[in-house]
């Protein structure tokens, strides 16, 4: 329930400043509804507040394995908000089929190869690709989602790559190189190779601390401050924290020097949530 509230916490503040800012959660779909039961009714406040939601691993988890039960939530939501999802591939010719199954759903689809689990790759092959205006999410049919770019090794590279592409919508760092995109470069993003408008979405995790952020100190660690509460495990330099304590929330929003008002200010149209389900890991694991 703290986690709905922040994520609707969020969304009111970066629309306070920009009323058509795009606000895509990744994973977590029970927070959708109502004491998140995904058999119960849709949870107003936190359905008004999203405009997308993101999963990983839906189909395919190294192999083919599909995920029923977050399966069964996501058609229930897909009437109201666009559904996304990127899975993890090791077989190639295996993309084609989730494809097919993504399609049937009306979902949009991120295939992740082998080489390309960390997010850090641009692949050739755009699903549904068009030179069409994507103006708002629902007009997507397909998303990059580049946040460990580290072969694209100059921010001239990373630049140029991106531009050359026609994704409708691209989930990038605000940061590269730990100084933030301008408004400038993150416009130049907006347009595809081919001409047609598309969105421009930053990443930020508001479920995790992470050591090489700007609002990092150098001698915080696990209890102290007392809301970093737990190692996050396959990232050492993530913590899970204690999302609704104060301290935290002004990091993520609500102030000029917060993470959602730099996304704002650069230019962006909306924010990728992630670790959205942090509440999870925080009291079951």
């Amino acid at each position: 329930i703290k986690m709905q509230q922040f994520v609707v916490d969020i969304a009111k503040y970066a629309r306070s400043i920009d009323s058509t800012f795009i606000i895509i959660p990744q994973n977590g779909p029970e927070l959708a509804f109502e004491k998140m039961n995904p058999n119960g009714k849709l949870k107003t406040d936190y359905i008004d507040a999203i405009d997308g939601i993101a999963v990983e691993d839906l189909f395919y988890d190294h192999k083919p394995k599909v995920d029923q039960y977050r399966l069964e939530m996501l058609r229930k939501l897909k009437a109201k908000k666009q559904i996304m999802f990127s899975d993890f591939i090791l077989e190639t010719d295996a993309i084609e089929n989730v494809k097919k199954q993504s399609d049937k759903e009306g979902f949009l689809f991120y295939p992740r190869v082998k080489t390309n689990e960390h997010y850090r790759e641009i692949p050739t092959n755009i699903p549904n690709e068009n030179a069409n205006d994507i103006l708002k999410l629902s007009d997507a049919k397909n998303y990059l989602y580049l946040i460990n770019p580290i072969d694209l090794r100059t921010k001239y590279m990373f630049m140029k790559a991106i531009a050359a592409t026609n994704y409708d919508m691209i989930t990038i760092d605000l940061f590269y190189n730990d100084v933030p995109l301008t408004a400038a470069e993150v416009a130049k993003l907006k347009i595809k190779a081919n001409g047609g408008k598309r969105l421009i979405i930053s990443y930020v995790n508001i479920g995790a601390a992470e050591n090489y952020r700007y609002y990092w100190k150098r001698n915080w660690q696990i209890n102290d401050p007392v809301w970093i509460k737990k190692k996050y495990a396959g990232y050492d330099e993530e913590f899970y924290v204690q999302f609704w304590h104060e301290d935290w929330k002004k990091i993520i929003y609500g102030n000029p020097d917060s993470y959602i008002k730099k996304i704002v200010d650069a230019g962006f149209d909306g924010a990728f949530l992630d670790n959205v389900e942090a509440y999870y890991f925080l009291y079951n694991k």
